[in-house]
């Protein structure tokens, strides 16, 4: 039996309907419209294509979208200003820096130097500690949007063996804290795993965010697991001569084995920008709810 496609897009436009019937509460309740401060440094064409859709994504739920484009020889003192400025704005719920950066500027002192409360993107090493303990926190959104798919696929999670491919501190790690606190038994494969193709084969949830075009095969998949390819890759096609987009598992031949698998494109990428406005919703709420307690009334 071929597997049933995860439609990441029809899950995302649903969620993207939620927040905007959320900000329109929000206005009313507290005349609040949620903020989210994009940067982008540089001119790297994938870099730009992304920030421009986040704002159009943005604007379309009802939020407020900026956006800041700095040239790729700014200075570092410069960008961690700007995002200063931005932590004091209490009109600014949400700040992203799109990666990646320039050479000459320090990822790990950026991407710390924004409001904990603001990091919409999930990366700052408080809302990673947080998660780490299973702590409230904000989550990394693809790794988020996984979760929401698997949740709607499969229900109640606990006792599966979810079998994480890839260890980078933006998917694959909070990929895996998010699994352990829906009670899974958890393994984390990367570069240096001996023995890949038998440790996928003992996934009942397989999630794979390795990087590398069509790594896992088919013949690897456990009948009937359900598999997430969060792998965006751009390949030329010897056939055509043109570029296309694959993900990290060879769906042709993973298809007929699991009972339900992402596509790609169309499976996990559009859940990442539906939770990051939702990261942002729950920011700007937050900020609301601080306000109100510190207040003891509600804004006019």
């Amino acid at each position: 039996m071929a597997a049933k496609i995860i439609d990441g897009k029809a899950t995302a436009q649903r969620i993207r309907a939620e927040i905007a019937t959320a900000t329109e509460r929000l206005a009313a309740e507290f005349g609040v419209q949620p903020t989210l401060a994009a940067i982008l440094v540089g001119d790297d064409p994938a870099s730009a294509i992304y920030v421009r859709r986040k704002g159009e994504h943005t604007q379309e739920v009802g939020m407020r979208s900026l956006s800041f484009k700095l040239p790729s020889e700014i200075s570092e003192t410069e960008l961690l200003d700007l995002i200063d400025r931005l932590n004091g704005d209490a009109g600014v719920h949400g700040i992203l820096v799109q990666l990646p950066l320039p050479a000459h500027i320090d990822r790990g002192r950026v991407l710390s130097g924004i409001d904990p409360n603001k990091d919409v993107d999930g990366f700052h090493i408080v809302n990673a500690g947080k998660l780490a303990v299973g702590a409230p926190a904000i989550v990394p959104c693809t790794p988020l949007g996984c979760m929401l798919l698997l949740s709607e696929q499969l229900g109640n999670l606990e006792g599966l063996h979810a079998v994480v491919v890839g260890c980078s501190t933006i998917v694959g790690r909070p990929m895996a804290e998010l699994l352990l606190q829906a009670r899974c038994t958890v393994s984390i494969a990367h570069i240096h795993t001996r023995d890949l193709p038998d440790i996928v084969a003992q996934a009942d949830i397989l999630v794979v965010a390795a990087g590398a075009p069509g790594l896992v095969r088919g013949s690897w998949i456990k009948q009937g697991a359900v598999v997430i390819d969060v792998g965006i890759n751009r390949i030329l096609c010897p056939e055509t001569g043109k570029a296309r987009i694959v993900g990290d598992v060879r769906f042709n031949e993973a298809a007929p084995v699991a009972s339900a698998i992402t596509p790609v494109p169309g499976g996990v990428g559009p859940m990442t920008i539906a939770c990051l406005l939702k990261n942002t919703l729950a920011a700007a709420e937050l900020a609301c709810r601080d306000r109100l307690g510190s207040s003891g009334t509600r804004a006019a």
